[in-house]
């Protein structure tokens, strides 16, 4: 199998999707922060310190889906369409697990965006709680799917 960032001498190369056709792509990626019970509660009657944790999360998500190519170095720079971020509790890990939907109609998939905005959204509860717990796990960090594009759709 050939990867498609490299070009006929291996170097590096940003994929040219200017022949592909325009459809409509979105992709769903979710991830899961686990902490202590003193830090869950801290989140839920939102009595941080640093401000309301699971608002500020959803957006760092947002923005950090915008700016994907800004860190992925192969990314193109997309005009995303729309990007929506839902934090659902977990009681029971204590912890929440935070979902990204990221839009667009174009050439190329969306797929980095949700991974990316799941990611610095996750990162962003750490950092928000990070004095009361400091053994904060962020896991299962995942692509559930996707749709439009030459391979198809997909689902976890």
């Amino acid at each position: 199998m050939n990867l498609t960032h490299l070009d006929e001498n291996k170097r590096p190369k940003m994929v040219d999707v200017s022949q592909k056709q325009l459809t409509t792509r979105v992709a769903v990626a979710s991830g899961k922060i686990k902490m202590s019970l003193d830090a869950y509660e801290v989140i839920v009657q939102q009595k941080s310190k640093k401000g309301p944790v699971l608002q500020t999360a959803v957006i760092a998500a947002i923005m950090g889906a915008k700016k994907t190519s800004d860190i992925i170095p192969m990314c193109h720079p997309l005009n995303l369409s729309a990007i929506n971020c839902d934090i659902k509790e977990q009681p029971d890990l204590p912890g929440f697990k935070l979902y990204v939907t990221a839009k667009l109609t174009g050439q190329t998939g969306v797929e980095m965006e949700a991974l990316t905005g799941v990611s610095i959204g996750l990162l962003t509860i750490y950092d928000m709680v990070k004095a009361i717990d400091r053994s904060m796990i962020i896991t299962d960090i995942m692509l559930q799917s996707k749709s439009g594009g030459k391979s198809g759709d997909y689902q976890r």
